[in-house]
Parts: C-alpha cells; sequence; structure tokens
C-alpha cells in the first residue's frame, strides 16, 4: 500500500484507516461514494434526527463561514450518511463529482479514508489532507472533522466536518469545527433542561460513567441532578473494586467481594481498608454497604459493548473496544469478566465473515498474534484483494515464530 504522496510519513491513523478501506473492498479507482439514504428517505430521516434541532446554529456559525471560503459544511448521522451539505453552488458542484452529496455515506468502509469517516470511528477530531485520502478522486481535497455527541447520553449523534481546498489543511480549521460542535452539543444541553427532562436533571440523583477497557486504571464521571460533574483516576485496586460492583448490580457482600479481588484467602483486612479509602474518596452517596454496591445509574464501556454483543450490533461493539478490560489485573473476577469479553468479541468477529473487522483486529496490540484470526481474514478476502500479501506475510511471520 505505498501509493500516492508521502507515505513514509503517512500518520498511523491514516495507514490503519487504508488498511480498513481495502479490507472491506473499496477501490481507490472508485469515484463516488455510494447513495444509502435516497432522496425520498433523507427528508424525513434528518428532520427527525436530533441534530436537527442544532443545524440552523451550525449553519449560522460554520455553514456562512464555509462559503466564504468556497469550502463545505457537512453534517452526518452516526452511520456516515451525509444529512445537510452546505456551501456554494459552483462548489457543491465539484462536491458532486465525487459523491460528496446528501445521502451519501461516508464511512470508510464505503467510501474510503476520509475524515468524516475516521473521526466517526476514532469518535474524536481529525484532519485528512489531499493524499492521505484512500480514493484517487478525493485526493483533490482536504477536510477536518470532529464527532457531536448527546450531552446526556455521551452516545455518538454524528459528524461536523469541513471540506475544502488546502486552506482547510491547517489547525485553526479544526479547532473552529471543534469549536462549532461544542457549541451545538451545548445548545442540546440547553434545550434538554428547558424540556425538563427527567432523570437526569432529577435533584440528587446521580450518574456514574466507567471507562475500563484498555486501561489500566479506569477512569470514573460523577455527575449529580444539581449540576455538577467531576472526574476521579483511580488506583488499579479501587478500578478492580468498582469494576466488579458495577458488574454485579445488587451487590456483593465482603466476603463475595474478596474472593473476586484477590488470589488468596484470607484478605477480609485489607479489602476493608481499600473500601474505606474508596468511600472516603467517592463518598456515601456514591459506595454503599451491606452488601456493597454503587448508587445511581451506572454507564460502563465494557457493559455497553456486552448489550452490543447480544443485540448483534458488532460494527458499534468494534468500534468502542479499545482493548480488555483492565489488561494488568490478576483479581479472579477481572480476569473472569475480560477473558468472557474479550473471547466473545473474538469470535464474533472471526465468524462475521467480515474482512474490515477482521483486519481491525489484527492489526491491534492485542490481537497481531492472533494465527486463527489472520486465518480467518485470508478466507473472507477476495481472490484479488491486494490484501492477501500482507496476511499470508503475517500468516508467514508467526509460522517462523511458532516453529
Amino acid at each position: 500500500m505505498t501509493r500516492g504522496g508521502d507515505n513514509a510519513s503517512m500518520r498511523a491513523e491514516v495507514a490503519d484507516s487504508w488498511h480498513l478501506s481495502a479490507a472491506a473492498g473499496v477501490s481507490a479507482e472508485d469515484v463516488e461514494a455510494p447513495i444509502t439514504l435516497s432522496e425520498d428517505a433523507l427528508h424525513g430521516y434528518r428532520s427527525a434526527h436530533p441534530l436537527a434541532r442544532v443545524f440552523p446554529l451550525l449553519d449560522d456559525v460554520l455553514g456562512q463561514a464555509a462559503r466564504d471560503c468556497d469550502a463545505i459544511m457537512a453534517v452526518s448521522d452516526a452511520e456516515g450518511q451525509l444529512l445537510w451539505v452546505c456551501g456554494t453552488p459552483a462548489t457543491l458542484r465539484r462536491a458532486e463529482k465525487i459523491g460528496f452529496v446528501e445521502g451519501s455515506n461516508w464511512d470508510e468502509r464505503l467510501a474510503g479514508t476520509n475524515a468524516p469517516g475516521l473521526a466517526l470511528r476514532l469518535d474524536q477530531p481529525t484532519q485528512v489532507r489531499r493524499a492521505e485520502h484512500f480514493r484517487h478522486s478525493v485526493q483533490q481535497w482536504s477536510c477536518a472533522a470532529t464527532p457531536i455527541h448527546d450531552p446526556g447520553s455521551t452516545s455518538l449523534l454524528g459528524v461536523l466536518d469541513i471540506t475544502g481546498n488546502d486552506d482547510i489543511a491547517v489547525p485553526q480549521t479544526l479547532a473552529m469545527v471543534r469549536a462549532a460542535a461544542r457549541m451545538a452539543e451545548s445548545e442540546l444541553a440547553r434545550e434538554k433542561l428547558s424540556r425538563n427532562e427527567p432523570a437526569e436533571t432529577t435533584p440528587g440523583s446521580l450518574h456514574l460513567v466507567i471507562e475500563s477497557l484498555g486501561r489500566n486504571d479506569s477512569l470514573l464521571s460523577i455527575s449529580d441532578g444539581r449540576g455538577r460533574h467531576h472526574q476521579l483516576r483511580l488506583s488499579p485496586r479501587h478500578s478492580e473494586i468498582l469494576l466488579l460492583l458495577a458488574s454485579a448490580p445488587r451487590g456483593l457482600s465482603g466476603d463475595e467481594l474478596a474472593v473476586l479481588v484477590y488470589e488468596d484467602d484470607g484478605a477480609s483486612s485489607t479489602l476493608r481498608a481499600e473500601l474505606n479509602r474508596l468511600r472516603s474518596l467517592l463518598g456515601d452517596d456514591v459506595l454503599a454497604s451491606r452488601p456493597y454496591r454503587l448508587c445511581g445509574s451506572i454507564t460502563g464501556d465494557w457493559l455497553a459493548l456486552e448489550a452490543q454483543l447480544a443485540a448483534g450490533d458488532l460494527r458499534t461493539a468494534m468500534r468502542g473496544y479499545r482493548g480488555p478490560i483492565l489488561p494488568r489485573s490478576t483479581a479472579p473476577g477481572v480476569v473472569r469478566l475480560r477473558e468472557q469479553l474479550h473471547m466473545s468479541l473474538r469470535e464474533a468477529v472471526r465468524r462475521s465473515r467480515q474482512a474490515d473487522l477482521m483486519s481491525t483486529w489484527t492489526r491491534s496490540s492485542w490481537g497481531a498474534d492472533d494465527y486463527d484470526m489472520w486465518l480467518a481474514q485470508r478466507d473472507a478476502l477476495g481472490a484479488s484483494s491486494p490484501m492477501l500479501a500482507l496476511v499470508d506475510g503475517q500468516l508467514a511471520r508467526l509460522d517462523h515464530d511458532l516453529a
């Protein structure tokens, strides 16, 4: 995969995206992105979309700026489908030649490497410059994009993008796009409060968000109904305790928790000391006892992934999988949760027959030496796929290492 631009200096996230695009069957010669929302379906779909409430704001703040510099502002949904595409008539006609139109889908698996698709998959702001695009037809453009999230659930709503000439490929453009997206999120939050939506705005209610995938120490965010919010980075031991309690909604006795946390017996006094330290850190309103349990509503990245797997939403699950749960932990309960989730996801990917998902797995730190997955990826690729040489090379490497 050495074509176009200065590949010696290709950024890692762009290289990953090229691999994903090729594995998904995108051709560099494809001219247009596919249409996945017909014109008839588009208008009703986007009018009901949450971002419809803030599109006028985005168009006023960013759309006019895009028109003034012969660029395009686009807003997609969480699937990569472009819902709004705004620019001058001349610029829009140029964009039509690459299929950058309302209703088209710019997910990397369909349109190749591009900023909206990359921001969607990574869930973070990104820029893609001319030759970094996978398809030749798009390499005359540069783009900057950032995700927009629901301010309550933090779920991904879509992506805000600016596409244009080389003037777009500067840090100031990405900063401007990010600011507009944050403004839209603030407006959504203000509307939510004005509608007096329940649960999350009830005084005294607690909402805990725990991030443990691919992390050695969990990140805990605590919000209450009074608008207060704070984050804590927990110690490895407190991360284990929090994870286990979050996975047991009815709570755990001291003995049950000790068995799950410690590899040897007789650790009850040590556990009590750790729980006392954790309670002093979190407060009695977060950590209750008899049995030990977490109070309030709980969101966990591993819990969301379990639900996505159960619902058969494998692509979303893979998008959110940043690595095994607390990978350095040896706590028996954590090890069991980690292995169950990891192997369930691995098996779902292997059985999916989706070469791009397998490529994402084998290019990760945890899947690079997964021989069976490399074999499954080779079987899933078409006979003419440019990825075959790379996959065969990795299998040869593993054959040599395992010999």
